[in-house]
């Protein structure tokens, strides 16, 4: 392998190298590079490279095999993490053999945000993928870094699953409001369906309509006197001029929304908008809201 080394480099940027071989245009191909890389690079793609490929991948193999590692990291409150290079499988996701791998227990952090922890990431990756390019430590036969899985390493295999629309569907009874504010920030939108009441001509129906949190929420810090069933909405401040939405979480606090959106509707303030799809019941009058004993009003149904 002496001379000019050519390599093709896979990204979330040029998706279209998975659906058509590359044809090299001088010479032939030595390695394909897959980094941060969220889809299974194939074994045509990788047929075309004399060594097949190498993945720089952000996590400490076997945790958090998959997709999305950096999210699963953050979600589970991982403080320490780190990268593994390792040879591209054809079939699957993160079973090549690893060439490098960060120790255990990996490099202490203080990311808040996915961004934050690739940015973090991305030169400890970077310098091990060019020491194995100059040093030649993925070509056959391969020695696996000590470390791994089947070397006595403490660490677990999981799989970082990509993420979806079940991972921002809030559980109200299991969820706390650190959890809920956590993915907020990580994944968000969050999201939530409820019973509505609809009125048509000819009568009141049940509907069921879904909730998209996309303002997201704050948690309530002052003194609150209102103990709200568990993800049971209640429209508080019905007396003033400012009505917010407020809703108990699993451990006891109390999470505001001030806007909501709900499903194929523009984003609103969220009591107006509760009322507005019959999450909530509507005052015939100012003096009914005047009069009312209370200074809230539940929604017909808890959050599902």
């Amino acid at each position: 392998m002496d001379g000019e080394f050519k390599a093709i480099f896979i990204s979330a940027t040029n998706l279209v190298t998975l659906f058509q071989a590359p044809v090299p245009t001088q010479g032939p191909i030595n390695l394909v590079v897959a980094v941060s890389f969220g889809l299974l690079v194939p074994s045509r793609i990788l047929s075309v490279a004399k060594y097949g490929g190498l993945n720089v991948h952000p996590s400490i193999l076997p945790e958090f095999r998959g997709p999305a590692p950096l999210h699963h990291t953050l979600l589970q409150g991982r403080k320490t993490t780190g990268v593994t290079l390792q040879t591209l499988h054809p079939t699957s996701f993160d079973e090549g053999k690893i060439i490098d791998q960060t120790p255990y227990p990996g490099v202490e952090h203080r990311a808040e945000t996915v961004e934050d922890l690739r940015e973090l990431l991305a030169p400890i990756g970077a310098r091990m993928l060019v020491q194995a390019i100059r040093s030649r430590s993925f070509l056959p036969p391969i020695d696996e870094a000590p470390g791994y899985e089947g070397h006595g390493s403490p660490v677990e295999s999981s799989y970082a699953s990509k993420i979806g629309p079940k991972d921002r569907h809030i559980n109200w009874t299991t969820w706390t409001a650190s959890d809920i504010l956590k993915r907020q920030k990580l994944i968000g939108p969050l999201w939530n369906i409820t019973k509505a009441l609809v009125k048509d001509r000819i009568e009141q129906r049940e509907d069921v309509k879904r909730i998209i949190w996309d303002q997201g929420f704050r948690l309530l810090e002052e003194e609150c006197h209102l103990f709200p069933a568990i993800g049971h909405p209640v429209i508080v401040g019905l007396h003033g001029p400012a009505q917010k939405v407020y809703i108990r979480t699993c451990d006891g606090n109390i999470l505001v929304a001030d806007k909501v959106k709900i499903e194929g509707q523009n984003t609103m303030e969220a009591s107006h908008a509760a009322r507005r799809s019959g999450l909530a019941p509507v005052p015939s009058g100012l003096n009914e809201l005047r009069q009312s004993p209370h200074d809230f009003a539940a929604f017909h149904s808890r959050l599902r």
